[in-house]
């Protein structure tokens, strides 16, 4: 396994969930880690903060900017910032799927592009944090998991350019299934009683749990390429 000590990774979302997680197996690991969010308060200690709004990619570009002044080279980018709503597609607020689809995606593929001008010609690593909703779309699936097939589209297209240019860098995604998190709260919001019953019903996974696969895949010796590891709770039926 490579080893993490040292190496510069910035971890998008590092203020809750899985992204906190992350930021801090990676510091566990002796990582130098960045953590690009809105609540940088939140960011876990020993993790630079980095404020941006992934709506906006001149805030964006702002704050990779900001971690040039930090940070000489990027090692490697974890996309982990992002926003669930339960919207569906007949009746739901057209403001929710613009949110999702700006963060979610094209907030995503725009620090994609940042973080590739800055890794070393030797190569760097992307993990982007997509869903079980982008491999099957759940009944309440809704726009969410549209934004979610794209993320999946993306990580595959950019592998294929990747390859086309011979370029050393590689990407992967995580796509997980139900995980105890505030977004999971924020996506059942006034629908408590559904997710009251689906917690007592199963055990959803610990961000930790993801923050391991993130950790497997960016230890990897640099011959092997990880593609797409989905993972659910042993309880998880959908």
């Amino acid at each position: 396994m490579a080893t993490l000590s040292g190496k510069s990774i910035l971890v998008t979302g590092a203020s809750s969930g899985i992204g906190r997680a992350i930021a801090t197996a990676l510091l566990a690991q002796g990582a130098s880690v960045f953590g690009m969010c809105r609540r940088i308060g939140k960011v876990p200690d020993g993790v630079t903060p980095i404020s941006c709004d992934f709506r906006q990619p001149e805030r964006i570009a702002h704050a990779f900017e900001i971690l040039d002044a930090a940070c000489p080279q990027l090692d490697a980018l974890v996309n982990s910032a992002g926003v669930a709503y339960l919207s569906r597609l007949t009746d739901g607020d057209p403001a929710d799927w613009a949110e999702m689809w700006e963060v979610n995606v094209l907030g995503l593929a725009f620090c994609n592009q940042e973080a590739l001008k800055r890794f070393p010609s030797t190569g760097g690593r992307i993990v982007n944090i997509s869903s079980l909703s982008g491999h099957r779309v759940p009944p309440t699936g809704g726009f969410y998991a549209p934004t979610k097939f794209a993320v999946r589209a993306m990580t595959e297209s950019l592998r294929n350019e990747f390859r086309l240019d011979g370029s050393p860098h590689q990407i992967s995604s995580v796509s997980p299934g139900f995980v105890d998190t505030p977004l999971v709260d924020g996506y059942f919001k006034d629908r408590e009683e559904e997710l009251a019953q689906m917690k007592s019903s199963m055990r959803m996974l610990d961000p930790e749990d993801v923050s391991q696969t993130v950790l497997h895949i960016l230890q990897a010796p640099p011959h092997l390429e990880i593609g797409d590891i989905t993972l659910r709770s042993s309880d998880q039926k959908v």
